[in-house]
C-alpha cells in the first residue's frame, strides 16, 4: 500500500486524519478509503478544507482549535484510533495569533526551550504517541507523487551545473539552520530564502528583482520530522513561479511532494517551466 507504513502495520485499525490546508490531506484521505483502511478525520478550525470535511459522515468526524492538544487526544481515543497522520498546512501565523492552547497544551508549551513549528508540532506528536497512538509518516500514500531523479520536465532557460550546485548548497545550508526548505537563486546570486513566510511568499519576493536565469530549489532539511514535517510543490507553487519570473525549480527527489504529480508536470510544460529531480 506504501513504503511508509510501518512493518505491523494493522490495515483494520481506524486511522485518524489531522487535516490542514490545501489539497494534500484530500488525496491522502482518497488513497487510504482505495486501500481500504478505515479512516477518521479531525479538523483543526479555519484550516480544512469543507469538501474534505463533508466527504465523511458526521459520527467519523470531529473538530478542535489549533492549540486544544488534550481534545485533540480526547478525539483520537474516542475514534479508537490505532494510526494518526498529520497533513496539510496550518497557517503559520497561528502559532503566534490565533493559537487556542488548552490545559494540556500550556504545559506541553511550558517545556520547550524553543517554540516554533518544529518544536510545537513534534512535541504534539509525542502527545498522540503517548496516548498508544501510532503517528505514521506523513508520506504515507504519497508515494506516487514523491519527486523522481533527473529531469521530469525541460525548461525554457537552461540552468548551468554551476550554478545548480551553488543552488543545491545555500538550500542545504538553509535548511540544515533550520531557516526554511527553500531558496532562489540566479546565476550564483542568492536572491531569496525561505524562512517563516512559506515558499509562495519567498517566490513572489524573488521575483521582485527582474533577475534572469533564476532557479528555485526546494530540499528537506537534515533531520526533518516526517511525522508533520514534508516539503511539497504544488500547483500554486507552479503558478508563483510563472508571475515571478522563475524558469526553473530542483526538487530533491523521494523527499519533496509534488502534489498532483501528474497535473503538475502537464501545467509545467505548458508553463515552459523546467522541473528536476535531485
Amino acid at each position: 500500500m506504501s513504503r511508509f507504513l510501518p512493518d505491523d502495520f494493522d490495515p483494520s485499525r481506524p486511522l485518524t486524519l489531522i487535516a490542514g490546508q490545501g489539497i494534500y490531506p484530500q488525496l491522502l484521505a482518497e488513497r487510504a478509503r482505495k486501500a481500504g483502511i478505515p479512516i477518521r478525520l479531525i479538523e483543526l478550525g479555519g484550516e480544512t478544507s469543507t469538501e474534505l470535511i463533508t466527504s465523511f459522515p458526521e459520527n467519523q468526524r470531529s473538530a478542535v482549535k489549533v492549540g486544544q492538544v488534550g481534545k485533540l487526544l480526547k478525539e483520537l481515543k474516542k475514534f479508537q484510533t490505532g494510526y494518526a497522520v498529520m497533513a496539510g498546512q496550518v497557517t503559520p501565523g497561528k502559532l503566534f495569533k490565533g493559537l487556542h492552547p488548552d490545559l494540556k497544551a500550556i504545559r506541553m508549551l511550558a517545556g520547550l526551550d524553543r517554540k516554533n513549528a518544529e518544536t510545537i508540532f513534534g512535541a504534539i506528536g509525542d502527545e498522540i504517541e503517548k496516548v498508544g497512538v501510532h503517528l505514521l509518516d506523513a508520506r504515507v500514500f504519497m508515494d506516487q507523487d514523491l519527486a523522481e531523479e533527473g529531469v521530469m520536465v525541460q525548461g525554457k532557460e537552461k540552468i548551468d551545473a554551476e550554478h545548480l550546485m551553488h543552488g543545491v548548497e545555500i538550500a542545504r545550508e538553509n535548511a540544515r539552520l533550520d531557516v526554511g526548505q527553500g531558496v532562489v537563486v540566479s546565476r550564483g546570486t542568492v536572491l531569496a530564502v525561505e524562512a517563516f513566510e512559506g515558499t509562495n511568499a519567498m517566490l513572489e519576493r524573488a521575483g521582485k528583482f527582474g533577475a534572469k536565469n533564476c532557479l528555485f530549489v526546494k530540499l528537506a532539511k537534515p533531520k526533518q520530522d516526517t511525522r508533520f514535517d514534508v516539503p511539497v510543490f504544488g500547483l500554486q507553487t507552479l503558478q508563483t513561479m510563472k508571475e515571478a519570473g522563475i524558469g526553473n525549480a530542483a526538487v530533491e527527489a523521494g523527499s519533496v511532494l509534488l502534489l498532483e504529480k501528474n497535473e503538475i508536470l502537464k501545467e509545467s510544460q505548458k508553463l515552459k517551466i523546467g522541473i528536476q529531480g535531485i
